[in-house]
């Protein structure tokens, strides 16, 4: 899937050589314009010499729109951590979550989403499994309230490919969290639920697939996701999350689950590490 990526990467090499992403230059899609799953989960947009940034994209996706500063080498680190383990097989599926609202999980899905897409070869699908407060559409410049997303498509049996979002960052698609339900734990524990994520991993093998989800300590359906993931990430805010809290997101996930914990909201540097460590940084916005 990324051959066409890999000959342009080598063709363009020393024009890109400090270039940080590549942002589609066409014009993005009207909400609820009908997207082909294939052109959305295959990255299959045009590659411009000028770079423009969006408009309508939020400034909380630093990897984007500060792509030199401190914190998006914070994601790098973040991303190739992820990508290049010291064991195994990176994980594809990958559950982001946090201990209590405001600790900022979702600011840390969309720019590790973004950082991942950054790179020449992966592709990603960036999941808003919020269905309870969604913000992820909204930090992508989609505002409206109405536009169909998983929700819709657990619970109306819509085909996948009619709530798929192209972004504006190149290689990065969105399946937004669509309208509020009523029975938003029973969507996401479905047997549909798994199959789709099962499905998506298995037919697309370059693709990462990060996934924004409450905190687990309000709601139960974020229980349900870790068990259809590879891996979890725990966001905790400086000064503010308790350890008894993350200890026992831990016991509660197992560690061998927790692929790294990132200190949110930091004013101070931290260490750098693998596996259950802390990536820090110092950024004040972000849900």
């Amino acid at each position: 899937m990324g051959k066409i990526y890999n000959a342009l990467e080598k063709a363009d090499k020393n024009k890109r050589m400090n270039r940080e992403l590549v942002v589609d230059p066409v014009r993005p899609l009207p909400i609820n314009e009908s997207i082909q799953e294939t052109d959305c989960l295959a990255g299959n947009q045009r590659i411009d010499e000028k770079i423009k940034i969006p408009d309508n994209i939020s400034r909380d996706i630093m990897t984007v729109l500060e792509p030199n500063s401190v914190t998006s080498e914070q994601f790098r680190l973040l991303k190739n951590n992820i990508l290049f383990p010291e064991k195994g097989e990176p994980p594809r599926t990958i559950m982001i979550t946090s201990a209590s609202p405001n600790e900022g999980k979702s600011f840390v899905s969309a720019n590790l989403a973004a950082s991942i897409a950054q790179s020449i070869d992966e592709y990603v699908l960036l999941m808003d499994c919020d269905l309870r407060d969604p913000s992820i559409q909204s930090m992508f410049g989609y505002t409206d309230k109405n536009i169909k997303g998983l929700s819709d498509y657990l619970s109306d049996d819509i085909p996948l490919s009619q709530t798929l979002l192209k972004t504006s960052i190149n290689k990065l698609t969105l399946l937004p969290a669509g309208r509020i339900p009523k029975n938003p734990s029973e969507l996401l524990s479905s047997e549909q639920m798994r199959r789709m994520l099962h499905e998506v991993k298995l037919r697309y093998s370059d693709r990462y697939i990060i996934i924004d989800t409450p905190p687990p300590y309000i709601t139960s359906e974020t229980s349900a996701l870790a068990r259809y993931v590879d891996g979890i990430i725990l966001v905790v805010r400086h000064g503010k999350t308790r350890v008894k809290e993350v200890q026992d997101i831990v016991d509660i996930y197992g560690r061998e689950n927790i692929l790294g914990v990132v200190t949110n909201f930091s004013k101070k540097t931290v260490g750098y590490g693998y596996g259950y460590h802390k990536y820090g940084y110092g950024y004040n916005y972000g849900k």
